[in-house]
C-alpha cells in the first residue's frame, strides 16, 4: 500500500481513517509523521513520503505528530491476513519476543537466520526487528507515562528498555518531548471507574464499525468459571504471562475498548495488550471484510443489519485447543462444566480483589500428567485430550502467532479424535486465520439453509470461495442469525 503514492495521497487528502495503521505519512519539511486521518491541513504531495510502519518513520528521522498520535493507531490488518514468514515475524515482535529473547530468539522461532530476518523486514516495512521492537517499547512507555503514576525509572524497565538513558533518549527522539514533559502534557480523561493502585487503564483503538454483540456475547456465554466472568459491563479473565500473571477487564465503548490491566510484573504490559487485541480481533479491517461479504446478495442483508462483526480469538492458543476438545459434541454449558473441573483441580490459584476470578487455566504441562480415569469424559475424548496436551507439552505441536497455519492444521488432523470441525475452530480462534471455515457446523448449515445458501458442506464450500479470504467472518454472520446467548451482550448481573 505505502508504495502506491497516488492512492496514499488521496487517502491523506480525504483524511480516510480506514488507512490508519496501514501506512504512515511522513512530511519532509516538518520532519513529522502522521496518520492518514490527521486533522491538520494536508501537506503538499511533493512534501510527503509514505512508510509501512511507525518504526520505519522513526528510523528515517521523523518524530510522531502530537495531534494525531500515529503511534497509537490500530495495527495493520495485513499481518493477520498473511501467513508468510514476514507476517509471522511481525506478530511475534508485537508479542514482545524480541524484548524477551532478542533477534536470535526471533530467528530460532521462525527457522531463519538473523540476516534473513533483517533483510526481509527492511524490504517490506522499512525497519528491522530491533527498530520495530524499539517503536513498540516507545509506545508502551508512552502508555505507562500517560496513564499510570509509576515512577519514570520503573517505567523504563517495564517498557523493555535496558537503561534509563536509552529510555530518555528514545522518548525524546520519538515524541520530541522528555518523559517528564510527556507526563505533564497528558490529558487525563475521567476514568470509567475509580482508580485502583496497581491497575493500568488504557484505551484499545480499533477501526470502525465494531459490532460488540457476538464478540462479547461469545466470550461471556462460553466463560469458564474461575478463569472468566462478565461483571459490571465488562468481560474479565485471568492471564498467564511471561513474567507473571494478570487480570484484564475489557468493556466495549463507541470508539474504543476500555481496558483495565492488573499485572504482577509491569514488563508484561506489551504482551498483555497484544493478547487482548488478538482476543477481540481489533486489528481487523471491517470495511474490507464487509465489502467482500456484501457482494454475495444472500449475505448482504445480514451484513447490513449489523456491520463490523469480529472473530472472537483467544489469549492462549493452547488453552483454546484444550477447550475445543472439551466442547466436541456437547452443549456450551457442558463444555464450561468440563473446563471448570480442570481449572479447579489443576489451575494455579490467583487473587482477584475486584471480582470472582480464582485461577489461571492449567498449562499443557500440568494437564499432561493427568491420570485418564480422573477425567469425566468418554474414553475416546480422554485419549484425544491427553494426546493433545502431551503434544503441546513436549513441543511437537505449537500453536501461536509464529506458527504456519497449514502445518498446524496438518499436525492437528494427525492427532486421534481431530476432524475438520475441531481443526478449523482452532485455526479460526487460536491461530487467527481469517479464512478458516466450518461448512459442516450445524449452526452454519442451518443458517445457510435459512438464507437460501447451499446446505451441504461441499456445496457451501464451493459457494464460500467468493467470500475468501474472509470466510471466518462469514461464519460469524451466519451464526448471528440464531437466537443463541453467544450472539447477545449479557445483561447486567449475568
Amino acid at each position: 500500500m505505502h508504495t502506491d503514492t497516488e492512492r496514499c495521497v488521496r487517502a491523506v487528502q480525504s483524511k480516510d481513517a480506514r488507512f490508519d495503521g496501514v501506512f504512515f505519512t511522513a512530511v519532509r519539511t516538518t520532519r513529522i509523521y502522521c496518520r492518514p486521518s490527521c486533522p491538520v491541513v494536508p501537506p503538499k504531495p511533493e512534501n510527503m513520503e509514505f512508510h509501512a510502519s511507525a518504526a520505519s518513520c522513526q528510523r528515517a528521522g521523523f518524530r510522531a505528530c502530537k495531534r494525531c498520535r500515529p503511534d497509537t493507531s490500530p495495527g495493520s490488518p495485513e499481518w493477520n491476513v498473511r501467513a508468510d514468514a514476514v507476517a509471522r515475524a511481525v506478530r511475534l515482535i508485537q508479542d514482545g519476543v524480541v524484548d524477551r529473547e532478542g533477534v536470535p530468539g526471533l530467528a530460532k522461532r521462525l527457522g531463519w537466520s538473523t540476516r534473513q530476518i533483517e533483510r526481509q523486514l527492511l524490504a517490506e516495512l522499512g525497519a528491522g526487528p530491533l527498530a520495530l521492537a524499539r517503536a513498540q517499547r516507545a509506545q508502551t512507555a508512552r502508555v505507562l507515562i500517560e496513564t499510570t503514576p509509576m515512577p519514570l525509572g520503573e517505567i523504563a524497565f517495564a517498557a523493555g528498555f535496558s537503561a534509563i538513558r536509552t529510555f530518555n533518549d528514545t522518548v525524546r527522539e520519538v515524541f520530541a518531548l522528555t518523559p517528564g514533559e510527556l507526563r505533564a502534557r497528558a490529558a487525563r480523561p475521567a476514568p470509567d471507574r475509580a482508580p485502583t493502585p496497581g491497575v493500568i487503564s488504557l484505551r484499545l483503538p480499533f477501526r470502525t464499525p465494531l459490532e460488540p454483540s457476538n464478540l462479547f456475547g461469545h466470550l461471556a456465554a462460553t466463560a469458564v468459571p474461575g478463569v472468566e466472568e462478565w461483571r459490571d459491563g465488562a468481560y474479565r479473565r485471568t492471564l498467564n504471562l511471561p513474567y507473571g500473571h494478570g487480570i484484564v477487564a475489557l468493556a466495549p465503548r463507541a470508539d474504543h475498548i476500555a481496558c483495565r490491566l492488573s499485572l504482577t510484573d509491569p514488563r508484561d504490559l506489551t504482551h498483555a495488550i497484544s493478547r487482548c487485541r488478538r482476543l477481540l480481533d481489533l486489528d481487523a479491517d471491517p470495511v474490507a471484510v464487509d465489502e467482500r461479504l456484501r457482494a454475495d446478495p444472500l449475505l448482504a442483508p445480514i451484513v447490513d443489519a449489523a456491520p463490523g462483526r469480529r472473530v472472537p480469538g483467544t489469549v492462549d492458543p493452547a488453552e483454546f485447543a484444550v477447550r475445543a476438545v472439551l466442547g466436541q459434541q456437547v452443549s456450551t454449558a457442558a463444555a464450561r462444566t468440563h473446563a471448570a473441573r480442570l481449572v479447579t483441580a489443576h489451575g494455579t490459584p490467583v487473587d482477584d480483589p475486584e471480582g470472582g476470578l480464582t485461577h489461571l487455566f492449567p498449562s499443557p504441562e500440568a494437564l499432561a500428567a493427568l491420570a485418564p480415569e480422573t477425567l469425566a469424559l468418554p474414553r475416546s475424548r480422554r485419549t484425544t485430550l491427553l494426546t493433545l496436551v502431551g503434544a503441546l507439552a513436549d513441543g511437537s505441536l505449537t500453536l501461536g502467532p509464529a506458527d504456519d497455519r497449514e502445518e498446524a492444521r496438518a499436525r492437528l488432523l494427525a492427532l486421534p479424535g481431530f476432524g475438520p470441525w475441531t481443526t478449523e475452530i482452532i485455526a479460526m480462534r487460536a491461530l487467527g486465520d481469517p479464512d478458516a471455515f466450518l461448512p459442516g457446523d450445524l449452526g452454519v448449515r442451518r443458517a445457510a439453509e435459512g438464507l437460501g445458501l447451499p446446505g451441504t458442506p461441499a456445496a457451501l464450500t464451493a459457494r464460500a470461495a467468493h467470500w475468501r479470504p474472509w470466510r471466518a467472518y462469514a461464519v460469524q454472520y451466519l451464526w448471528a442469525t440464531d437466537d443463541h446467548p453467544i450472539n447477545h451482550l449479557p445483561s447486567e448481573g449475568h
